[in-house]
């Protein structure tokens, strides 16, 4: 079984929901996870993506923030979510495909604008998260795996438009790195993305307070593909749609594209 699986913070679904479609219809990942859908899971206008063929849908939702969505058009079982530092945030939620593979898709809290736990809650928050996170995983080392969302951090030099520039900046800073770090090594988790393309600078997400992005091209990879070492081998063709970019009132994250032979 082969397919294609795309992920995406599309900065609320229903604002962009014409924007999810044309990527179903001109991309075709047979699973498309998506982030920050800011919408209760009632509200998702799943009939517009039944139209384009994607009948399933594994969701958590909230109204005005958060929100992850799972849309496939292979049979997909939820297998539940877990409530990362007991917020009641829908932050993850997970579900397996008729060959067994789990799909676990996260946003990762963004974390605020300073590096400091002592005087930001919020940078706390994250750094929790991501401790769960390698916790969890550590506890029950998942098999036939694989991990994506909206991580929001770059743990790369390449990954990042100015690695000494951004080494204060939430994102990027080495104690957000180390974080994650820990959340690969706790079940060795393979970055699929960089294991199809090792070398360059290589981003997903580029702010909207560019006056032109494209030609500045201060972006960041926050948004990630992983997979457990059992099946990461079977991972190929990874690639970032940056043109969706650039479409009209888009987000500011591009979706990211990898395709897996099982």
């Amino acid at each position: 079984m082969s397919f294609s699986l795309a992920t995406w913070n599309i900065n609320s679904v229903r604002l962009r929901a014409d924007l999810v479609t044309k990527l179903l219809r001109e991309e075709a990942p047979d699973v498309l996870c998506l982030q920050e859908c800011k919408s209760p899971v009632d509200k998702i206008p799943v009939e517009l993506f039944a139209a384009a063929g994607y009948r399933h849908i594994v969701a958590r939702g909230q109204k005005g923030y958060n929100g992850v969505a799972i849309l496939s058009k292979l049979l997909v079982e939820d297998v539940g979510h877990r409530d990362f530092v007991a917020r009641g945030d829908a932050r993850h939620v997970a579900a397996r495909l008729e060959n067994g593979v789990t799909i676990h898709n996260f946003y990762v809290p963004a974390g605020g604008d300073l590096p400091d736990r002592e005087v930001n809650e919020k940078f706390g928050h994250k750094l929790d998260f991501l401790t769960e996170m390698r916790d969890w995983f550590h506890g029950e080392t998942p098999a036939k795996s694989i991990l994506v969302g909206d991580l929001n951090i770059a743990p790369r030099e390449d990954d990042v438009w100015s690695h000494k520039q951004l080494l204060k900046v939430v994102s990027h800073t080495p104690i957000e790195v180390d974080h994650l770090a820990q959340v690969q090594d706790s079940a060795g988790w393979v970055d699929v993305t960089r294991k199809d393309i090792p070398e360059g600078q290589l981003y997903s997400w580029w702010s909207y307070r560019a006056r032109d992005w494209d030609a500045a091209d201060k972006g960041r990879r926050l948004d990630h593909v992983w997979a457990t070492p059992d099946i990461a081998n079977a991972a190929h063709s990874s690639r970032v749609l940056r043109d969706a970019r650039g479409w009209e009132k888009p987000s500011d994250h591009a979706p990211v594209f990898a395709t897996f032979d099982l």
